[in-house]
């Protein structure tokens, strides 16, 4: 894979159980920006996620490379956030890009995951209101939509997916990009 291509391939890890709203919001967007995104599942096949819809995936997430990757992002979803919070696999890929300064940005409950990597202490993260005890030594910014410091990004949940979503969508394919996508799509 060439470098320019790697630059803007996103890994979505779904989990049993993650939040379908937020999974589905995220890669559409990111796809309509022209990001390329890999659907990965924890095991081989399709994945349910909390309110019975089954995605597809295209491989199983033993078969990602963090070396190919620009990002993760985790949606979030019970118990999907704890799921991938259980992988090491996750973890590790987590902790690789976050190391090497490439984003990591997880929304709704998936933050916990993050901070089970290690990556989150001493940031300003959001997260759903519920998990925000879970986020060990982050700092918590209640009342935003989506944070961002450094390589990590986070996000509430369900109500702020397009949001977060166009975030990323700035960062891989531009603000330019991320403003017609705002447009299109009527989110202001």
């Amino acid at each position: 894979m060439d470098k320019a291509a790697a630059r803007r391939l996103v890994l979505v890890p779904l989990a049993e159980g993650f939040e379908e709203i937020e999974a589905v919001t995220l890669i559409d967007v990111l796809r309509r920006a022209g990001v390329e995104v890999c659907i990965a599942g924890l095991k081989r096949g399709p994945v349910t996620g909390a309110h019975g819809i089954t995605v597809a995936t295209d491989r199983a997430l033993e078969e990602v490379e963090g070396e190919h990757l620009a990002m993760i992002v985790l949606p979030g979803g019970m118990p999907g956030s704890v799921h991938l919070r259980q992988s090491e696999r996750v973890l590790a890929l987590v902790r690789e890009l976050a190391a090497s300064g490439r984003t990591v940005a997880a929304i709704c409950a998936a933050p916990t995951v993050l901070a089970a990597a290690g990556v989150l202490e001493g940031r300003e993260v959001t997260s759903y209101p519920s998990v925000r005890g879970q986020l060990g030594g982050a700092r918590v910014v209640a009342d935003a939509k989506v944070v961002r410091s450094g390589p990590v990004v986070t996000s509430q949940g369900v109500g702020t997916a397009l949001e977060f979503a166009l975030e990323l969508v700035a960062e891989l394919a531009g603000p330019d990009k991320a403003r017609e996508l705002r447009a299109a799509l009527l989110v202001d």
